[in-house]
């Protein structure tokens, strides 16, 4: 059943017309910019025309400074160097930004990659223990370590220097009453975190790649012995963004400022890509040769690179996009599209069970304000995207627990509102283990926990989601009337991506318009609709995914109010605009 959300429309800007003639664009156009928090030219302009000349020097990042010089000392002797990463897509990708900087900068370098379900997520001491065993000179851990005390202690005896890179939150120490908690840190040679205590770098919201990335910049900066980098390594850079671009809009973090320029320059390189790996899993996903945009990424890329990770062992995919051949790395790309095949049919089975649970529970009830659901046997590689699936229809925060042999391992996704890793820091005491940021997170305890992190977890949710946190909203940008809607200002829209988290796509709102022709049933299942809607004397078609059930209600003569998202279609050379709609009001009621 279609949720009912609340809309909100930015108000008009009186400013938007004198900015739209300064910029040559629409005043639609102004206007979303004008919503975006720009106001002046220049700073349209800067979004508008995205330049790697904007991104912040690396060396404001707390600590990286030093981190880049000792990675760089550790390359001039040919030590051995062990990055140690994650096992999602930012983690992955994160490696190889560092494994292809060492190695092009003439260095030794590995990596190791956890198991997801046999480690779990982050370092972990017996994997520590290991590394140093096996000659690692240094360690450097990308999208991970910031809650890593004990292993970082496990380094430190056996005389091996750790760097940790991360982005996520760290846990909190033990302060005395009425004071602020004070973060309870790794000690190792540096901790370079966008986000540490007192910094003032001005992009906190870099996700693993991006940390990596600003990394690489600065060892080659540091290997230089220069505040630039050589020709060679900055065309690496150059290269290195698409791999960066990967991991930031996987990762869902806010796409704007050098966020959005490394997510828009790496996109732009994608297509023509020298990175072995990247044009394997490329062409695996048939996508060679086509200009590529957030979309591919986040629902034909990243899933193949996930699969891996979530199915079997992500260091396949990390071996694909570094040192693998070209014959090698297809081997891979393939193995992935099988993976995520196999994933994509566990998933539908785990979250047919957990919808059973959810209705047999009543967790959809309205003062229900969170859903924690545990199963035996499920797989905790998937998890996380079920929960995903259970906020998209609930909207609450949720969190999956894969029960096996006595241990829960557990995934969880969450609201605008709700900061999903300090609601896990508040149920620490059931917890064996937990990280993540505000919109994801994960989790260990022993199964007889359960029961308990359960009711202090949906407890915590009581206290702090409120209704309008639980309804959902659309933030459109504008009113918008179909005469404007034509294929050059839809163009200019366009030039506002990459579109993600933190700059969605421009969501428009049609007001009074009537349904012109019967609406036609279209999809495998019907379960989709095409309308053609009439406001005036300009017409167009429009696409309502999931809307089916409201047919009989969409006749001819019919007004209604619409939320959509305008879009170019080609077909059979010709172009036209027509409109995907969002959401869906009906007038008069």
């Amino acid at each position: 059943m279609l949720r009912p959300r609340r809309w909100t429309i930015a108000e008009p800007h009186t400013d938007a017309k004198e900015l739209a003639e300064r910029l040559k664009v629409s005043p639609l156009i102004a206007q979303v910019l004008i919503n975006r928090g720009m106001r002046e030219p220049q700073a349209c302009m800067e979004f508008l025309r995205p330049s790697l000349k904007l991104l912040h020097d690396p060396n404001g990042i707390p600590n990286l400074p030093q981190a880049a010089e000792r990675i760089a000392q550790a390359i001039k002797a040919r030590d051995k160097i062990v990055i140690y990463g994650d096992y999602d897509v930012d983690g992955i990708t994160a490696t190889a930004i560092l494994w292809h900087a060492i190695t092009q900068l003439g260095g030794v370098a590995d990596f190791y990659i956890p198991h997801r379900i046999e480690e779990g997520y982050g370092l972990s001491s017996e994997a520590i223990a290991q590394i140093c065993d096996l000659g690692a000179k240094l360690i450097v851990s990308v999208d991970c370590g910031v809650t890593a005390v004990e292993p970082a202690r496990v380094a430190r005896d056996r005389g091996v220097e750790l760097i940790v890179t991360d982005h996520h939150e760290w846990h909190a120490a033990e302060g005395q009453a009425n004071l602020p908690l004070a973060p309870l840190l790794p000690d190792c040679h540096s901790i370079v975190h966008p986000r540490l205590p007192g910094t003032t770098y001005p992009n906190p919201h870099l996700c693993g790649a991006g940390v990596a990335f600003k990394l690489a910049w600065g060892i080659g900066q540091a290997v230089n012995g220069a505040s630039r980098v050589s020709e060679e390594f900055k065309h690496f850079l150059v290269e290195a963004t698409g791999l960066a671009a990967l991991g930031t809009i996987a990762d869902v973090v806010p796409l704007i400022g050098e966020n959005r320029i490394l997510a828009a320059f790496g996109l732009g390189g994608l297509k023509q890509s020298k990175l072995t790996g990247i044009k394997a899993l490329i062409e695996s996903a048939g996508l060679t040769g086509q200009n590529l945009d957030s979309y591919h990424v986040g629902f034909l890329l990243a899933p193949r690179l996930n699969a891996c990770g979530r199915m079997g062992h992500a260091r396949l995919a990390v071996e694909m996009l570094t040192r693998a051949d070209f014959a090698t790395a297809m081997e891979i790309a393939t193995y992935l599209e099988q993976q995520n095949r196999q994933r994509q049919s566990i998933e539908k089975k785990i979250l047919t069970e957990a919808l059973d649970q959810v209705k047999t529970n009543n967790y959809d009830a309205d003062d229900c304000r969170a859903v924690v659901l545990g199963g035996e046997g499920w797989h905790a590689g998937v998890i996380g995207i079920v929960a995903s699936r259970i906020v998209d229809r609930l909207h609450r925060p949720a969190i999956m627990v894969a029960l096996n042999n006595g241990h829960g391992q557990g995934s969880g996704r969450s609201i605008a509102g709700f900061h999903l890793a300090r609601a896990l820091e508040s149920c620490h005491e059931h917890l064996e283990a937990h990280g993540g940021h505000e919109m994801a997170a994960g989790l260990k305890l022993q199964t007889p926990k359960f029961e308990d992190f359960r009711q202090a977890f949906c407890e915590y949710a009581s206290k702090q989601i409120d209704d309008v946190m639980m309804t959902p909203q659309l933030h459109l940008e504008s009113l918008a009337e179909l005469r404007q809607l034509s294929a050059a200002v839809v163009n200019d829209l366009n030039r506002l991506g990459p579109f993600g988290h933190g700059n969605r796509k421009p969501l428009l709102c049609c007001r009074d318009l009537q349904i012109a022709q019967p609406p036609r049933r279209v999809g495998k299942t019907g379960d989709h609709l095409q309308l053609f809607v009439r406001q005036g004397n300009t017409s167009m078609k429009c696409i309502a995914f999931n809307y089916g059930e409201l047919f009989d209600r969409l006749q001819p003569g019919t007004t209604i109010d619409l939320a959509v998202e305008p879009q170019i279609n080609e077909f059979n050379g010709r172009t036209n605009v027509e409109l995907e709609v969002k959401d869906l009001q009906f007038c008069g009621t």
